[in-house]
């Protein structure tokens, strides 16, 4: 790599340090210099919160038509079955290279894996090490980046804009967090692995990096963004005052864990005849339900039934982090409370990761490829990253031979001053819009909601946008206009699609509509295309 303080040369520049831009980086590094960019640390992701594991074929009893059924069902009726095919196919090679890299998956006595149940799958396929597999994915993938002499990590650096010249990316303006100054990062390919967005929303299960940054940004550059109204709200998240972001993994109900009220009553069969394993959309909104219906602030996820040496050895991290805060899981039920969770929409790719901006790529949750549909089948996200990664390596040794010079780009321009109301108006504005998307544009929809969420987005946009060009960018400022151009999107996406399918309800339109369609969006173009 090529320093001058704030410009930087690469040849690949990877924005976002998840299973996906990690894997990634570690297989273009072979021949190229990478520099992977990250917010905070290299383990600050979506990736090490994944709980349960990664969905693949690997035992007898399994194949890959199933998984690839099971996913289209969940799908409903919009994954693109090429797409999904050619990822479930790719699953177990996927794996294996996991597994050789020194991931440690947990094994039965026998040495084949304990492969877990979820919801929508028909066979066990879930691979996992114990119930912290993205921790252990990520303790693994951030050693091997950090031994290789080809891959400079940069923390605590947030991208600001992608640069684009004659419709192709050169880079990105960058800010490092820590010295206050925006460098210039040349690069002949420039990857989005930046995750999800669930910052948007009062509740999520995503880390506090979770702010949309690469949507944003991809939307701005001129990219097109797909199906952005399928937004998979989790249906347990840990509620407890002094925690945030801690997932109660689909895994419990998978091993039979029980959904009930405060009077120990099961609801779930109220609302579908697969009780706790019906799919995330369906469950989550029961959840949503029950709680409108009866005014309470939380339910409860229940597998103190079970074994206590059972739940301490299957769910260890879940058990610690509970007992931590005073709940024996193995004796009390665990207060839950859905929340957003998982970015179905985003940049439209290919399995490659290619996008319709030359030289711009975008994999994992930040893309949208068909995988998932109107709905993400449970632990298919890691599948995707990992697959994608490796496909998209191979595109970038195909631009990177096509000899692309690194072009450089003027740096960085905006206000210089500070103001000293900044903080106070970013953290209002912050709070003011994760309640209204939480309210108008969560679980359940309506077009009157969505239009009010509209119109207060709006005001946000244009507050915010004024202190942008005014005033020195900061860190909060960059997340908090990325939140509002993805919120926008969501809305807008929303109320383009007259039905309710998968991830989107809307008490409107309950009911799906004959023809399948995706949404896509580009530069507040809203329209929709046959998924052919």
């Amino acid at each position: 790599m090529d320093v001058d303080n704030t410009e930087i040369k690469c040849d690949v520049l990877v924005i976002g340090s998840g299973i996906s831009g990690l894997s990634l980086a570690l297989k273009v590094a072979k021949n190229a210099k990478v520099i992977v960019l990250t917010k905070t640390n290299i383990s600050d992701c979506a990736t090490s919160l994944a709980q349960a594991g990664i969905a693949a074929v690997l035992s007898k009893s399994d194949n890959y038509e199933t998984h690839i059924q099971d996913t289209i069902k969940i799908g409903k009726g919009l994954c693109h079955p090429d797409v999904v095919k050619r990822i479930v196919q790719a699953g177990p090679d996927r794996i294996k290279e996991l597994a050789n890299l020194g991931v440690e998956f947990t094994k039965k006595n026998n040495s084949d894996y304990d492969l877990g149940l979820e919801a929508g799958h028909t066979n066990r396929r879930i691979v996992r090490a114990n119930d912290i597999t993205g921790i252990e994915i990520q303790r693994v993938l951030g050693k091997k980046v950090s031994e290789s002499s080809m891959i400079e990590t940069l923390e605590h650096h947030i991208a600001i804009n992608l640069k684009i010249r004659a419709g192709r990316c050169l880079g990105a303006h960058v800010l490092d967090k820590v010295s206050g100054d925006v460098k210039n990062i040349s690069s002949r390919v420039t990857v989005l692995a930046t995750g999800g967005l669930g910052k948007a929303f009062l509740f999520t299960s995503n880390p506090d990096v979770s702010s949309g940054d690469g949507i944003a940004m991809a939307y701005r550059a001129g990219a097109t963004i797909m199906n952005m109204e399928f937004i998979q709200f989790h249906p347990t998240l840990l509620y407890h005052p002094f925690t945030k972001s801690f997932l109660i993994s689909e895994a419990l109900r998978g091993e039979g864990a029980r959904l009930i009220d405060e009077s120990g009553e099961r609801f779930m069969k109220t609302y579908d005849s697969r009780m706790e394993l019906a799919p995330r959309d369906t469950v989550a909104r029961a959840i949503d339900a029950e709680l409108k219906r009866t005014g309470a602030d939380h339910l409860y996820l229940d597998i103190s039934f079970k074994d206590e040496n059972f739940i301490r050895n299957r769910f260890p991290g879940i058990y610690e982090k509970c007992l931590f805060l005073n709940i024996d899981m193995t004796k009390e039920p665990i207060p839950i409370v859905p929340a957003a969770h998982y970015a179905i929409g985003g940049v439209r790719a290919t399995i490659s990761g290619l996008t319709d901006v030359p030289r711009l790529l975008a994999i994992g949750e930040v893309s949208c490829t068909g995988f998932h549909g109107a709905n993400r089948m449970a632990s298919n996200s890691l599948l995707e990253g990992a697959v994608m990664a490796h496909f998209s390596a191979r595109e970038c040794r195909n631009i990177l031979q096509k000899n692309h010079s690194i072009e450089t780009f003027s740096p960085w321009h905006a206000g210089d001053a500070v103001d000293s109301d900044e903080l106070v108006v970013v953290s209002q504005n912050w709070q003011e819009l994760r309640l209204l998307m939480w309210n108008y544009v969560g679980i359940v929809r309506s077009d009157k909601r969505l239009l009010r969420a509209k119109e207060r987005i709006e005001l946000l946009q244009n507050e915010i946008n004024r202190y942008y060009w005014d005033f020195k960018v900061t860190s909060d400022l960059i997340e908090l206009r990325n939140l509002v151009n993805v919120s926008e999107m969501i809305v807008d996406s929303a109320f383009h699609r007259k039905e309710s399918r998968g991830a989107h309800y809307s008490v409107d339109y309950p009911q799906k509509r004959k023809t399948i369609k995706d949404t896509l969006i580009r530069k507040t173009v809203v329209s929709e295309v046959l998924n052919t």
